[in-house]
């Protein structure tokens, strides 16, 4: 059975999906206002192997991505380009899919805009304040929204935020997102009221935009319902955005949001996390034309614990793709050999056990490639005396692996 760790309860527990067989997934998508580097891919290839993992033991998985393109990193950046918002992150998005492409990551069902859930960000709004945990308030000439975490039983227990903490005295933060991990504690924005020259729409509530903290809330419920089964993300995530995301669909719905919740650590470069000031920020395109390969990139990013922190060097990628070579080239001679007629039948080599042995321990792909790279080095050697029987066998395991590791064929 799969094992996975599970954020909410910082637990490693056995999956079981609301429905049996049946699995909704939500994970947190780009926003859409840069390009995305590969710190960030680096969470998407997780997500990604979680879902192909989950496919490859039989799950039908639909999985949902957000795309946050309304925000207001996206209009000072569409300003300083001097392009609408539209144009901006519909340019990036593009991008973003083109790099799925190149590093094998599987579009998911749902890749949905946030400018297309304003309908359902309103309904949510307007739910909040009947209940009375979202209010009304002027700040800098436009009337907000806001959502009191005090008023909502158990804000922060997906980070397990010391509430005791909160401060007395009311403050709110009326950005959608603020620089570092630090906790906001406060009051947070849900709708921004309109402003010259700001991206508006003309609701029920008023005329604004949703704000960041609501977006993802909305676009779950709007097409996968007010329960899930996985959440994931970046840890990066867990301060702010996902409890606050968590808080407002169950203060709505007083449903559990996701059963489960799974987080992918930080991706540093020379030991130093990304920054543009740093001038150490590496977009996949950077490494293609420096010679590797789409896969070589992805296996290095998924070769390692997803949770814990990985550090990028072109020395290490050098030697991570070597090893990738390496056993590619095995698979190769494998494939090319010719089967003896009088050979005998090796034992079962369960490659496919062993790999799922390593798997179900919460996605543990670097032992069960490194478990497999053994194997297959063993059966190299053994090449030119394998039965029929074995190397069908074998090749057609590796196949079956490749669809969840893709990087092999």
């Amino acid at each position: 059975m799969l094992k996975i760790y599970n954020t909410l309860t910082r637990k490693i527990e056995d999956f079981k999906p609301q429905e049996d067989m049946q699995v909704k997934m939500y994970t947190c998508g780009p926003s859409t206002y840069q390009p995305a580097h590969i710190g960030n891919y680096r969470t998407f290839l997780f997500e990604d192997i979680l879902q192909r993992y989950m496919e490859y033991l039989g799950y039908n998985v639909k999985r949902l991505m957000t795309l946050t393109d309304v925000e207001d990193k996206a209009i000072a950046q569409a300003k300083k380009e001097n392009l609408t918002v539209e144009e901006l992150t519909l340019r990036n998005e593009e991008v973003f899919f083109r790099d799925f492409e190149v590093l094998k990551i599987k579009k998911p069902d749902y890749p949905i805009r946030a400018s297309t859930t304003v309908d359902q960000v309103v309904t949510l709004i307007s739910k909040l304040l009947e209940k009375g945990i979202a209010y009304r308030y002027a700040y800098e000439g436009a009337e907000n929204l806001y959502f009191d975490p005090l008023k909502f039983r158990g804000f922060g227990k997906l980070a397990h935020l010391d509430m005791s903490k909160w401060p007395g005295k009311k403050r709110r933060f009326h950005k959608d997102t603020y620089p570092g991990t630090p906790w906001n504690r406060g009051d947070f924005v849900l709708w921004h009221g309109c402003k010259q020259d700001d991206v508006c729409y003309q609701t029920q509530i008023g005329c604004g935009r949703p704000a960041w903290n609501i977006q993802d809330a909305a676009i779950v419920s709007k097409h996968l319902g007010f329960t899930i089964d996985v959440g994931c993300g970046g840890i990066d995530n867990l301060v702010r955005h996902h409890d606050y995301t968590l808080a407002v669909a169950e203060a709505v719905s007083c449903k559990p949001f996701s059963r489960y919740w799974l987080h992918g650590g930080h991706l540093f470069v020379d030991g130093k996390k990304m920054s543009k000031s740093k001038g150490n920020v590496y977009f996949p395109s950077d490494l293609l034309a420096k010679g590797f390969s789409g896969g070589q990139l992805r296996f290095f990013l998924i070769y390692g614990p997803y949770r814990k922190k990985l550090n990028f060097t072109f020395e290490k990628l050098a030697q991570i793709s070597q090893k990738l070579n390496s056993f590619k080239s095995m698979v190769e001679e494998l494939q090319e050999a010719k089967p003896r007629s009088q050979a005998e039948d090796l034992p079962a080599l369960n490659l496919d056990s062993d790999f799922e042995n390593h798997m179900n321990n919460d996605l543990d792909v670097k032992f069960a490639f490194d478990s497999l790279y053994e194997t297959v080095s063993e059966l190299h050697k053994k090449r030119r005396s394998l039965s029929d029987k074995n190397l069908k066998n074998t090749l057609s395991d590796l196949h079956k692996i490749d669809n969840v590791l893709q990087c092999i064929f």
